[in-house]
């Protein structure tokens, strides 16, 4: 489940309907009914409660479906994989055990600790550019 305040129109998760699991962009947001309007296939908007709504865990099928490129010549040698769109960057590494993720856009970085997902990306992202990831 995700919080409503993890989330921004535009956000893309997974929604549960009949039982399925379908990835879906988050279109509106219903903060007093609790809802989410979430667009899945090309027509298909439907208001979900958060008790529906999952993230997606961040992995490198999912940075290249947002047009992420891995960039060999700065993966390896311990320092984790790199993935590249434009001017943003970001790294996944294990370091003694744990794994730590740095989103580089510029002159910043930010650097996490732990498991990051599609949504928390895209709201680092908007954060950090001015611009939404789809």
């Amino acid at each position: 489940m995700i919080s409503l305040h993890e989330l921004k129109a535009g956000d893309t998760v997974l929604v549960s309907y009949e039982g399925q699991l379908q990835e879906g962009k988050v279109m509106e947001l219903n903060p007093e009914d609790k809802q989410v309007c979430v667009l899945t296939g090309e027509e298909n908007e439907f208001w979900y409660d958060l008790e529906s709504l999952f993230p997606i865990p961040l992995d490198e099928t999912q940075l290249l479906k947002l047009k992420f490129k891995k960039d060999e010549a700065l993966s390896g040698n311990g320092g984790g994989q790199v993935f590249v769109r434009g001017p943003f960057s970001v790294r996944i590494r294990n370091e003694n055990g744990q794994k730590l993720i740095d989103l580089h856009y510029r002159d910043e970085t930010r650097a996490l600790k732990g498991d990051l997902t599609v949504n928390e990306l895209q709201n680092h992202y908007i954060g950090m550019t001015n611009f939404h990831l789809e």
